[in-house]
Protein backbone atom coordinates (compact mmCIF):
# COMPACT_ATOMS: atom_id res chain seq x y z
CA UNK A 1 0.00 0.00 0.00
CA UNK A 2 1.31 3.28 -0.79
CA UNK A 3 1.88 6.15 1.60
CA UNK A 4 -1.33 8.30 2.58
CA UNK A 5 -1.49 11.77 1.87
CA UNK A 6 0.59 13.76 4.06
CA UNK A 7 -1.67 16.41 4.75
CA UNK A 8 -3.88 13.29 6.32
CA UNK A 9 -1.31 11.66 7.99
CA UNK A 10 -0.69 15.35 9.76
CA UNK A 11 -4.67 15.78 10.39
CA UNK A 12 -4.67 12.27 11.94
CA UNK A 13 -1.22 12.80 14.00
CA UNK A 14 -3.03 16.30 15.48
CA UNK A 15 -6.73 14.62 15.81
CA UNK A 16 -4.78 11.64 18.06
CA UNK A 17 -2.53 14.09 20.59
CA UNK A 18 -5.54 16.15 21.20
CA UNK A 19 -8.50 13.38 20.80
CA UNK A 20 -10.77 16.27 19.59
CA UNK A 21 -11.41 17.18 15.61
CA UNK A 22 -11.94 20.49 17.25
CA UNK A 23 -8.80 21.26 18.92
CA UNK A 24 -6.83 19.64 16.01
CA UNK A 25 -8.37 21.91 14.00
CA UNK A 26 -6.93 24.74 16.40
CA UNK A 27 -4.09 23.48 15.91
CA UNK A 28 -3.68 23.25 12.65
CA UNK A 29 -5.20 26.12 11.81
CA UNK A 30 -8.52 24.35 9.76
CA UNK A 31 -11.84 24.27 10.19
CA UNK A 32 -13.11 21.21 11.79
CA UNK A 33 -15.13 20.23 8.78
CA UNK A 34 -11.62 20.51 6.79
CA UNK A 35 -10.12 18.05 9.48
CA UNK A 36 -13.01 15.95 9.52
CA UNK A 37 -12.99 15.71 5.48
CA UNK A 38 -9.20 14.44 6.04
CA UNK A 39 -10.17 11.64 8.57
CA UNK A 40 -12.64 10.79 6.07
CA UNK A 41 -10.23 10.18 3.73
CA UNK A 42 -7.75 8.17 5.22
CA UNK A 43 -10.39 6.23 6.76
CA UNK A 44 -11.61 5.38 3.28
CA UNK A 45 -7.74 4.55 1.95
CA UNK A 46 -7.23 2.50 5.14
CA UNK A 47 -10.65 0.75 4.96
CA UNK A 48 -12.08 1.14 8.74
CA UNK A 49 -12.76 3.89 11.17
CA UNK A 50 -10.00 5.31 13.37
CA UNK A 51 -11.54 6.89 15.83
CA UNK A 52 -14.92 6.46 18.02
CA UNK A 53 -17.01 9.39 18.95
CA UNK A 54 -17.60 9.52 22.99
CA UNK A 55 -19.46 11.95 25.06
CA UNK A 56 -16.43 12.87 26.79
CA UNK A 57 -14.11 12.98 23.25
CA UNK A 58 -12.49 10.45 20.71
CA UNK A 59 -11.33 7.57 21.20
CA UNK A 60 -9.16 5.27 18.93
CA UNK A 61 -10.30 2.26 17.29
CA UNK A 62 -7.96 -0.85 17.30
CA UNK A 63 -6.88 0.49 13.38
CA UNK A 64 -6.25 3.83 14.79
CA UNK A 65 -4.05 2.81 17.45
CA UNK A 66 -2.37 0.54 14.86
CA UNK A 67 -1.32 3.32 12.98
CA UNK A 68 -0.98 6.73 15.79
CA UNK A 69 2.13 5.21 17.04
CA UNK A 70 4.20 5.40 13.57
CA UNK A 71 2.53 8.53 12.76
CA UNK A 72 3.19 10.00 15.86
CA UNK A 73 7.33 8.94 15.25
CA UNK A 74 7.55 10.00 12.14
CA UNK A 75 6.43 13.34 12.64
CA UNK A 76 8.93 13.97 15.81
CA UNK A 77 11.64 12.95 13.07
CA UNK A 78 10.56 15.45 10.66
CA UNK A 79 9.95 17.86 14.01
CA UNK A 80 13.55 16.78 14.84
CA UNK A 81 15.24 17.21 11.29
CA UNK A 82 14.11 20.93 10.92
CA UNK A 83 13.75 22.04 14.18
CA UNK A 84 16.93 24.04 13.45
CA UNK A 85 15.62 25.93 10.96
CA UNK A 86 13.89 28.48 12.83
CA UNK A 87 15.32 31.61 14.53
CA UNK A 88 13.33 30.66 17.88
CA UNK A 89 15.26 28.92 20.85
CA UNK A 90 14.78 24.45 20.46
CA UNK A 91 12.03 24.24 23.29
CA UNK A 92 12.23 20.78 25.13
CA UNK A 93 9.30 20.22 27.09
CA UNK A 94 9.80 17.65 30.08
CA UNK A 95 7.48 15.78 32.17
CA UNK A 96 7.37 14.10 35.55
CA UNK A 97 5.61 13.36 38.72
CA UNK A 98 5.15 16.18 41.37
CA UNK A 99 7.93 15.19 43.80
CA UNK A 100 10.37 14.73 41.58
CA UNK A 101 10.00 17.97 39.55
CA UNK A 102 9.28 20.13 42.98
CA UNK A 103 12.03 18.45 45.35
CA UNK A 104 14.86 16.90 42.60
CA UNK A 105 14.41 18.30 39.09
CA UNK A 106 13.40 22.26 39.32
CA UNK A 107 16.05 23.55 41.09
CA UNK A 108 18.78 21.58 38.46
CA UNK A 109 17.54 22.43 35.15
CA UNK A 110 18.80 26.30 36.10
CA UNK A 111 22.22 24.65 35.53
CA UNK A 112 21.41 22.70 32.51
CA UNK A 113 20.07 25.75 30.55
CA UNK A 114 23.05 27.94 31.34
CA UNK A 115 24.77 24.73 29.67
CA UNK A 116 22.46 24.84 26.73
CA UNK A 117 21.65 28.55 26.21
CA UNK A 118 20.38 27.16 22.99
CA UNK A 119 17.51 25.51 24.55
CA UNK A 120 14.24 26.93 25.68
CA UNK A 121 13.09 24.01 28.55
CA UNK A 122 9.49 24.04 29.96
CA UNK A 123 8.60 21.97 32.94
CA UNK A 124 5.01 19.73 33.64
CA UNK A 125 4.51 18.29 36.34
CA UNK A 126 1.66 15.32 36.33
CA UNK A 127 1.56 12.17 38.17
CA UNK A 128 0.20 10.21 35.44
CA UNK A 129 2.02 8.79 32.49
CA UNK A 130 2.75 10.63 29.69
CA UNK A 131 1.21 9.95 26.37
CA UNK A 132 3.87 11.22 24.08
CA UNK A 133 1.28 10.18 21.07
CA UNK A 134 -1.43 12.86 22.57
CA UNK A 135 0.60 14.96 24.44
CA UNK A 136 3.46 17.55 23.38
CA UNK A 137 6.06 16.32 25.46
CA UNK A 138 9.90 15.13 24.37
CA UNK A 139 11.06 13.12 27.70
CA UNK A 140 9.38 12.24 30.49
CA UNK A 141 11.02 11.21 34.48
CA UNK A 142 9.02 7.85 35.58
CA UNK A 143 8.67 5.60 38.34
CA UNK A 144 8.27 1.98 37.43
CA UNK A 145 10.07 -1.14 36.34
CA UNK A 146 11.87 0.13 33.39
CA UNK A 147 9.64 -1.86 31.08
CA UNK A 148 7.05 0.63 28.60
CA UNK A 149 5.96 -0.56 25.41
CA UNK A 150 7.21 1.60 22.59
CA UNK A 151 9.59 3.51 24.85
CA UNK A 152 13.56 3.80 25.32
CA UNK A 153 14.29 3.66 29.61
CA UNK A 154 17.44 4.80 30.97
CA UNK A 155 17.52 4.08 34.90
CA UNK A 156 18.43 7.20 37.04
CA UNK A 157 18.09 6.13 40.50
CA UNK A 158 16.47 3.56 42.74
CA UNK A 159 13.39 3.91 45.35
CA UNK A 160 15.55 4.35 48.74
CA UNK A 161 13.51 4.97 51.76
CA UNK A 162 14.45 5.79 55.50
CA UNK A 163 12.52 7.29 58.59
CA UNK A 164 12.53 10.97 58.63
CA UNK A 165 11.09 13.10 61.58
CA UNK A 166 12.13 16.69 62.80
CA UNK A 167 14.50 17.74 65.16
CA UNK A 168 11.45 18.62 67.85
CA UNK A 169 9.85 15.57 67.20
CA UNK A 170 12.61 13.74 68.31
CA UNK A 171 13.63 15.48 71.25
CA UNK A 172 9.71 14.73 72.24
CA UNK A 173 9.99 10.90 71.64
CA UNK A 174 13.76 10.24 72.28
CA UNK A 175 16.16 9.27 72.61
CA UNK A 176 16.10 6.40 69.95
CA UNK A 177 18.78 4.15 70.83
CA UNK A 178 17.39 1.19 68.03
CA UNK A 179 15.21 0.74 65.27
CA UNK A 180 12.85 -0.95 67.45
CA UNK A 181 12.49 2.83 69.23
CA UNK A 182 10.01 3.85 66.35
CA UNK A 183 7.43 1.34 66.50
CA UNK A 184 5.40 3.32 69.50
CA UNK A 185 6.11 6.62 66.97
CA UNK A 186 2.63 8.07 64.97
CA UNK A 187 3.74 6.72 61.17
CA UNK A 188 2.26 8.80 58.42
CA UNK A 189 1.59 6.10 55.80
CA UNK A 190 1.78 3.52 58.13
CA UNK A 191 0.36 1.00 56.11
CA UNK A 192 2.80 1.02 53.94
CA UNK A 193 5.19 -2.25 53.27
CA UNK A 194 7.80 -0.40 53.74
CA UNK A 195 7.73 0.30 57.21
CA UNK A 196 7.73 -3.83 57.46
CA UNK A 197 11.08 -4.47 55.40
CA UNK A 198 12.66 -1.32 56.65
CA UNK A 199 12.59 -2.89 60.31
CA UNK A 200 12.98 -6.32 59.23
CA UNK A 201 16.52 -5.48 57.61
CA UNK A 202 17.54 -3.63 60.63
CA UNK A 203 16.80 -6.17 63.06
CA UNK A 204 13.45 -6.36 63.80
CA UNK A 205 11.48 -8.98 61.90
CA UNK A 206 8.43 -9.14 64.10
CA UNK A 207 6.70 -5.59 64.97
CA UNK A 208 3.17 -4.15 66.44
CA UNK A 209 1.29 -1.16 64.81
CA UNK A 210 -1.86 -0.03 64.76
CA UNK A 211 -3.53 -0.24 61.19
CA UNK A 212 -6.37 2.04 61.32
CA UNK A 213 -5.99 4.63 58.74
CA UNK A 214 -3.82 7.63 59.59
CA UNK A 215 -2.51 10.57 57.67
CA UNK A 216 -1.90 9.17 54.20
CA UNK A 217 -0.41 11.34 51.24
CA UNK A 218 1.00 9.90 48.18
CA UNK A 219 2.84 12.52 46.86
CA UNK A 220 6.56 11.95 48.63
CA UNK A 221 6.37 16.05 48.83
CA UNK A 222 3.30 16.47 50.64
CA UNK A 223 4.24 13.72 52.81
CA UNK A 224 7.84 15.95 53.91
CA UNK A 225 5.42 18.50 54.34
CA UNK A 226 3.66 16.69 56.72
CA UNK A 227 6.48 15.68 58.40
CA UNK A 228 7.89 19.30 58.95
CA UNK A 229 4.42 20.47 60.56
CA UNK A 230 4.99 18.00 63.26
CA UNK A 231 2.25 15.71 62.41
CA UNK A 232 4.55 12.22 63.30
CA UNK A 233 7.56 10.71 61.33
CA UNK A 234 7.84 8.75 57.39
CA UNK A 235 9.51 6.87 54.90
CA UNK A 236 11.10 9.05 52.72
CA UNK A 237 13.79 9.17 49.86
CA UNK A 238 16.53 11.21 51.24
CA UNK A 239 17.46 12.71 47.90
CA UNK A 240 14.15 14.14 47.42
CA UNK A 241 15.01 15.75 50.97
CA UNK A 242 18.80 16.70 50.45
CA UNK A 243 18.51 20.20 51.38
CA UNK A 244 16.16 19.86 54.93
CA UNK A 245 18.70 17.04 55.57
CA UNK A 246 22.05 18.57 55.19
CA UNK A 247 20.47 21.72 57.12
CA UNK A 248 19.14 20.01 59.94
CA UNK A 249 15.59 20.80 59.23
CA UNK A 250 14.74 17.24 58.89
CA UNK A 251 16.65 14.29 60.85
CA UNK A 252 17.38 10.58 59.63
CA UNK A 253 18.01 9.08 63.16
CA UNK A 254 19.57 6.06 61.32
CA UNK A 255 20.77 6.06 58.18
CA UNK A 256 20.44 2.68 56.64
CA UNK A 257 17.70 2.69 53.36
CA UNK A 258 15.37 0.24 52.32
CA UNK A 259 15.70 -0.21 48.53
CA UNK A 260 12.26 -1.19 46.58
CA UNK A 261 12.55 -2.93 43.34
CA UNK A 262 11.18 -0.02 41.19
CA UNK A 263 13.29 2.99 40.65
CA UNK A 264 13.25 6.64 38.39
CA UNK A 265 13.42 6.53 34.82
CA UNK A 266 14.64 9.03 31.87
CA UNK A 267 12.05 7.48 28.73
CA UNK A 268 11.19 8.91 25.60
CA UNK A 269 10.12 7.35 22.28
CA UNK A 270 12.85 6.07 19.89
CA UNK A 271 12.36 8.23 17.40
CA UNK A 272 13.57 10.98 19.37
CA UNK A 273 16.94 9.21 20.36
CA UNK A 274 19.72 11.14 18.55
CA UNK A 275 17.70 14.37 19.07
CA UNK A 276 20.85 16.33 20.62
CA UNK A 277 18.48 17.78 23.15
CA UNK A 278 17.61 15.06 24.26
CA UNK A 279 21.08 13.32 24.52
CA UNK A 280 22.88 16.79 26.61
CA UNK A 281 19.86 15.98 28.73
CA UNK A 282 20.53 12.31 29.67
CA UNK A 283 23.79 12.98 30.08
CA UNK A 284 23.14 16.07 31.99
CA UNK A 285 20.99 14.15 34.44
CA UNK A 286 23.79 11.09 35.16
CA UNK A 287 26.47 13.26 36.24
CA UNK A 288 23.68 15.14 38.59
CA UNK A 289 23.15 11.04 39.79
CA UNK A 290 26.52 10.18 40.12
CA UNK A 291 27.36 13.66 42.09
CA UNK A 292 24.57 12.95 44.35
CA UNK A 293 25.52 9.44 44.57
CA UNK A 294 28.65 10.77 46.37
CA UNK A 295 26.97 12.90 48.66
CA UNK A 296 24.65 10.16 49.87
CA UNK A 297 27.67 7.42 50.28
CA UNK A 298 29.27 10.57 52.30
CA UNK A 299 26.12 11.03 54.31
CA UNK A 300 25.55 7.61 54.93
CA UNK A 301 28.95 7.43 56.80
CA UNK A 302 28.06 10.42 59.31
CA UNK A 303 27.02 9.52 62.30
CA UNK A 304 22.69 9.89 62.33
CA UNK A 305 22.13 11.52 65.63
CA UNK A 306 24.88 14.01 65.64
CA UNK A 307 24.69 15.18 62.28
Amino acid sequence: MEIPPLAALRVFDAACRQLSFTRAAEMLGMTQAAVSYQIKLLEERLGGQLFLRKPKGLELTELGRRYAGPTSDAFDLLREAFSGQSDQPETMSISTMTTVGSNWLSHRLGRFQMQHPELAVRLETDDKLTDFARQDIDVSLRYGMGKWDGLIAHELFPSELTPVMTPAYLEQHGPLRSPEDLIPLRWLNNTHRGWEEWLAMNGVPRYSCIFERRLELQAQSHLGRAVLAGDGIALLNPRFFRIELTTGTLVQPFRSCWRGEKSYWLVYPPARRNRPAIKAFRRFLQDEVEAENRWLAEWQKTDALSA
